[in-house]
This record gives C-alpha cells, sequence and structure tokens, in this order.
C-alpha cells in the first residue's frame, strides 16, 4: 500500500514534526464516530509549512506519475484533500476538480466541482484514509460521472483491515505515502513513545472500535 518504506518513514517524520498526528495513548481522543483512540491525524496542517507541504507536494506527484501514469485529471475530496489535491495537480501541470460528501442544494447542485469530462483518467488524492468509506464515496459519485478512477493516492492511512476490504470489494488501488506501522517506527526511534506506549498503540490498531483505552 505504501509506496517505498523510506518516503513512509520520512512522510511520518514530518508529519509528526509539526503535530499533524499526535499519539497520546495515556489520554486518548474520541473521534466523530465515537471510537476512543491514542492518535489524532490532522494533515490540514501540512499546508501551513511551505517546507514540508512542498514535499508532500512533489512527492505525490513524482509517485502519481510513475506509478499511474499521468492522468488527465486530479481530484480532490472535500474538504480535507481540496489543497493538497490542488497543489499536486498544479505540480504536474493537469486541471483540478473536487469532490463534496453529496451533491450541494442549491445552485447546480454539483457534488463534482470543477471541469472534467466524460471518459477522462482521473487518480484521487486524499489527506487520510480511516475506514475508507467517505473516500470511496467520492469515488462513486466520479464513476457515476462516467468518469474513469485509475486509482486514489493518500498522504497517511491508519491501515485498517476494514479499510482493506472496502478497497478491493470497490476494485480501487489504494497508494500511501506513509502507514500507522511506519509511523509507530519512527515514533519509536525518536523516543516520541516508549516500548509500553507501542504495545498500547498497536493494540488500538487491531480494533479501534472496542477499544477503550488503558
Amino acid at each position: 500500500m505504501i509506496f517505498d518504506k523510506d518516503t513512509a518513514k520520512k512522510t511520518a517524520e514530518v508529519l509528526l514534526q509539526i503535530n499533524a498526528i499526535k499519539l497520546s495513548p495515556q489520554e486518548p481522543f474520541t473521534w466523530a464516530s465515537g471510537w476512543k483512540s491514542p492518535i489524532y491525524c490532522d494533515n490540514r496542517i501540512v499546508l501551513s509549512f511551505p517546507t514540508i507541504r512542498n514535499y508532500i507536494r512533489e512527492t505525490m506527484g513524482k509517485y502519481i506519475e510513475k506509478e499511474y501514469g499521468k492522468p488527465d485529471v486530479i481530484a480532490g475530496v472535500a474538504t480535507g484533500a481540496i489543497g493538497i489535491g490542488m497543489l499536486v495537480a498544479e505540480y504536474l501541470g493537469l486541471p483540478f476538480i473536487y469532490v463534496r460528501p453529496d451533491a450541494k442544494g442549491h445552485g447546480r447542485k454539483n457534488q463534482i466541482e470543477g471541469f472534467v469530462e466524460s471518459g477522462q483518467n482521473v487518480v484521487v488524492v486524499e489527506d487520510l484514509i480511516s475506514t475508507g468509506k467517505s473516500s470511496l464515496n467520492a469515488v462513486k459519485a466520479l464513476k457515476e460521472a462516467n468518469i474513469n478512477v485509475k486509482g486514489m493516492v493518500a498522504i497517511f492511512t491508519y491501515g485498517f483491515e476494514i479499510a482493506e476490504v472496502n478497497f478491493k470489494e470497490e476494485n480501487i488501488r489504494l497508494n500511501t505515502l506513509s502507514n500507522y506501522e511506519s509511523l509507530l517506527e519512527e515514533a519509536l526511534e525518536t523516543n516520541y513513545i516508549s516500548e509500553k506506549e507501542l504495545k498500547t498503540l498497536s493494540e488500538w490498531n487491531t480494533n479501534p472500535s472496542e477499544w477503550t483505552g488503558i
């Protein structure tokens, strides 16, 4: 799923550096879903750090061209991946569109914003993959508009089994710059977490919906 180990390690390093990812096994976060979690990821923070956003933009852009071939259009998933997706499109010199969770209830009632033609090839950009449900909702909208989705590229994935199942069922290829395993390795190496905290963080990842904390 990750493009390569070195990129995954470097990406984890910069995300921890700017606190885009926070690990707090002692005081877990509560997600919107109600899940208790020892990790919180907000990759939109990347946009506020020019050097790091350029690293993400260029790395993602190069891998898209290498692994998928140059598509006709880059699509971002609203709202978290609009900024990153637009930067990647600019780097590749390509048109950009974004996909809303649902069609607007007024005006032109678009779900897909921007210009894209039926039959064009699109690579979808995401900031974060959890269960994959919202990401694949965007893919569904594109397919319904007769757009050829070549795959999806994201900054980070939690690596949940449910996400792998969901992407496999929809026959959508997913690649990420980094993942949960690489994050924990980097965090341990840099003493961001202890061996005890590593055990807690690993346990959460195997069954996040049932995890209740330390």
